[in-house]
């Protein structure tokens, strides 16, 4: 890289950390510090733990927002500094430096925007997320547990704790259904992104003309919420039933007889929880879930309600079909909110989302720009 390139690439740096300067309003980062301190130092501080525990939580998510910020201002300054000295010195090994920051620098600028991207009310919240194999048999069950993968995949990568609440066996191959708990950094922020509609389309192994076969699975992605949110729910508006847990060969989930199935009636949501080894254990989880789902729905609602008093137009993320893996004629995922696709179907299935997570993510803040 000659210098000239590294020093037009600070100057973008340096405009990259004034907008964003600008719109975080640093400032008012370090006085909401100083005041969430100063409330932590009040004797009756942990009278209610949970309000403690959120005080602690934003905190904590404030402070590293305001010094991450901080490494970006001191890195600046610091291949600045790095490009003076050359300039004196003409120093080889100093120039190996002075690129290698530059291109840290770049980075870094690139993953703290991302991380501004995840800053919803609920992005920091468990991911519960389902998949739905469509109509279609074998085919659509296969191409469940092949999404399965790729999500398992996707969490163990980049340290996700994955835990399977509900497992419901394919009739012939792969899954009727699943229902997992992913736990982590900003789980839900980062797979909100995978709700909708996945469609496969290749050659079915399963067919023996060999012949090309499109398959759709639903994914739905809701936030974990807790005991801060108050749902209302009537108890006589539920249908609660129990069956026999079944699980992938013992490989998911441990079988138990005391799984829990809920209807909730009046909006036709159903949930399921056979990961406990209670009975009583798998109804409070389910319930959680109700709770979860209840709760999205509403703000969906209100979402769609404000929509309608803007005049927008707004998508329905439910009955949309967000992306394509194609494996037969040619290999290509595309994600049709965001134009994003890839030629290496493999690689995503591989659990190589990020690209598209990411460029969800940011078609999000565009689109929300447009409209405002």
């Amino acid at each position: 890289m000659e210098l000239h390139e590294v020093k037009s690439m600070l100057n973008q740096a340096i405009e990259q950390v004034a907008s964003i300067r600008r719109s975080l309003d640093i400032d008012r980062l370090k006085s909401d510090i100083a005041e969430y301190e100063e409330k932590m130092t009040n004797p009756g501080f942990w009278d209610d733990n949970q309000k403690a525990q959120e005080i602690i939580t934003t905190l904590n998510n404030t402070k590293k927002t305001y010094q991450d910020f901080q490494v970006l201002e001191s890195s600046i300054e610091d291949l600045e500094v790095g490009i003076e000295l050359y300039e004196e010195s003409l120093d080889e090994e100093l120039k190996l430096d002075i690129e290698k920051n530059s291109n840290k620098l770049e980075q870094m600028i690139a993953d703290y925007e991302l991380s501004l991207l995840l800053s919803g009310d609920h992005d920091h919240r468990v991911a519960i997320l389902e998949i739905h194999p469509g109509a279609g048999g074998t085919e659509s069950q296969d191409w469940g547990e092949m999404l399965l993968r790729m999500y398992e995949r996707w969490a163990s990568q980049n340290e996700y704790s994955v835990k399977v609440i509900d497992y419901q066996n394919g009739e012939e191959a792969g899954i009727k259904g699943v229902t997992l708990e992913i736990s982590g950094d900003k789980p839900y922020g980062h797979l909100k992104s995978e709700k909708g509609i996945h469609r496969l389309i290749r050659i079915s192994p399963f067919d023996s003309n060999a012949k090309r076969h499109t398959s759709f699975c639903s994914v739905e992605v809701t936030p974990m919420i807790d005991e801060s949110i108050e749902i209302e729910i009537n108890p006589d508006e539920l249908r609660i039933d129990t069956y026999r847990a079944s699980g992938a060969g013992g490989q998911h989930i441990n079988k138990t007889s005391s799984a829990v199935r809920i209807t909730h009636i009046p909006s036709g949501i159903v949930v399921q929880s056979q990961e406990q080894r209670s009975q009583i254990q798998n109804r409070e989880q389910a319930m959680n879930l109700l709770k979860a789902k209840l709760y999205q729905k509403e703000e969906e609602e209100k979402e769609e309600a404000l929509a309608k008093i803007k005049g927008e137009q707004k998508e329905n993320a439910w009955g949309s079909q967000i992306r394509s893996y194609v494996f037969h004629p040619y290999s290509m995922v595309k994600d049709h909110r965001t134009n994003y696709e890839t030629g290496n179907a493999s690689v995503v299935l591989d659990g190589e989302l990020n690209p598209f997570i990411d460029a969800y993510l940011k078609w999000c803040l565009q689109t929300s720009e447009n409209n405002s």
